[in-house]
């Protein structure tokens, strides 16, 4: 095995679930630039994420939509958007003639 190739900077940091706040005190090498106090009275870097263990929906068998940055929406807005050019490229496209077409150097008939 390699020598030298897992961190050994490991220290105590408290994980915040931001859907639930559920915390948890573990050890991990992220960096943090904030700070909080735990259950023991002493302060520990924090990470905030957008899920964990306590909140997904295979671990709480609780089938929920979790959409934080609102990546429904913008898909949905740009479905809409994709929709909307569409019909207004359908729209300006020239309609064809439905007059059957003259033969080059024939004149045009006179029949009444």
């Amino acid at each position: 095995m390699k020598k030298d190739l897992h961190h050994k900077d490991y220290r105590l940091v408290v994980f915040e679930d931001l859907n639930n706040g559920e915390r948890i005190l573990t050890r991990s090498t992220v960096a943090a630039e904030e700070t909080t106090k735990w259950e023991d009275g002493n302060e520990y870097p924090l990470i905030k994420v957008h899920i964990s263990s306590s909140s997904h929906p295979f671990f709480t068998g609780q089938e929920k939509l979790v959409d934080i940055e609102g990546r429904v929406d913008k898909f949905k807005a740009r479905t809409e958007a994709a929709k909307a050019a569409r019909e207004a490229k359908a729209a300006k496209k020239p309609r064809k003639s439905t007059e059957a077409p003259q033969k080059l150097g024939a004149a045009p008939s006179t029949e009444a």
